[in-house]
């Protein structure tokens, strides 16, 4: 990795703030990994069992599932309204502000979550409660990427950026990763009853033991030295002219176009949620798989992109980025087909291969 501390081209003072790339990557490593936990904790109980535990049960298997996928669906409805209040916000606050809220906000939501009163015992209540802390987690996992992604490049080397930025996605990875590997023991070794009654609450109380871990990490984190100065720039001028624009609204206005490529490119993020979600779903609701067994594909892809996520940004960094999105773009867009074919035939070394 690059060094921890890498100068500045006019660094001369002993007060002039400097890029610390290792600490801001383990940082978003460990804060992302334990903040996805959360985020992706609950498309994995969706999948399993949340459709028969907050929804009526005289309902057809086919309308509870599809109202539980619709409620993992509420959070990603939510996430460009999070990233509209939470990204000017960490420009106005500051990253580590924004990394530090948005950690409480995921791991109360996801606790409050394992606290929950079924449909059995509050109706309609239920169901409600669990889609405002969908909301919540929604808008917590956007101001989560975005502020650690931006912290990880403004502490960066200029030729080390993506590689640098890389830690925060494999750190997503991982989250998703252990949200589905906490789950296995519980779906082997329980029966329907336990795991319906407690087992599947203990995953989301876990989230109390991922605030105090990430928080430790991330409450000496410094701001980046690019932040600190661009605020200072920032506050002389409005002084001076007596008013600021925001930073959305100077961002709508002065790069919009930039903002539309951004918001068609992370579509790509469909694949990872018909990935971890729909198709354990498809495969265990939909075709008779047994659960403990679909729950080890999820686990072996990520070990996978685990290694091929820093070097996809090492790489990147080489031949630039455009190459290695399209490849990572296309790639998922033909296999995803053979991948939900193979679910369907039941042939788990297909299943695993395309997956």
């Amino acid at each position: 990795m690059t060094p921890d501390t890498v100068a500045r081209p006019d660094a001369g003072a002993e007060h002039e703030p400097q890029r610390t790339p290792k600490r801001a990557a383990l940082a978003a490593w460990i804060g992302s990994s334990l903040e996805y936990y959360d985020f992706a904790i609950y498309g994995t109980a969706a999948a399993l069992v949340l459709n028969t535990l907050f929804f009526p049960p005289d309902a057809p298997t086919s309308v509870s599932v599809l109202l539980a996928m619709g409620t993992v669906g509420v959070a990603y409805i939510v996430r460009p309204l999070g990233a509209l209040i939470v990204g000017p916000l960490g420009d106005r606050m500051g990253r580590r502000f924004v990394l530090l809220l948005t950690l409480f906000m995921m791991g109360g939501s996801t606790f409050a979550i394992g606290c929950l009163p079924t449909y059995e015992s509050v109706g309609m209540l239920a169901p409600t409660l669990l889609i405002l802390c969908r909301v919540a987690q929604g808008l917590s996992a956007a101001g989560e990427q975005a502020s650690a992604i931006s912290m990880s490049i403004e502490h960066s080397p200029d030729d080390r950026r993506a590689y640098t930025a890389s830690w925060t996605l494999q750190g997503t990875q991982f989250g998703t990763l252990l949200a589905t590997l906490v789950f296995i023991p519980f779906v082997s070794l329980l029966d329907d009853g336990a795991l319906h009654s407690w087992g599947w609450r203990i995953p989301f109380w876990l989230s109390a033991v991922v605030v105090v871990v990430a928080y430790l990490i991330r409450r000496r984190l410094e701001e980046p030295p690019s932040f600190q100065e661009s605020r200072a720039v920032k506050k002389e001028l409005g002084a001076a002219s007596g008013s600021g624009m925001s930073p959305l609204a100077e961002t709508l206005r002065f790069h919009w176009r930039t903002v539309l490529r951004i918001m068609a490119a992370a579509m790509i993020n469909t694949v990872n949620m018909v990935f971890t979600v729909f198709s354990v779903s498809f495969a265990t609701n939909g075709n008779g798989l047994e659960r403990s067994t679909m729950l080890w594909v999820p686990v072996v892809v990520n070990v996978v992109a685990l290694a091929a996520i820093p070097l996809a940004g090492n790489l990147a960094d080489k031949i630039g980025r455009k190459p290695v999105f399209i490849a990572g773009a296309l790639g998922p867009a033909v296999v995803m087909f053979p991948y939900l074919w193979a679910i369907t035939t039941g042939n788990w070394p297909l299943i695993f291969l395309f997956g």
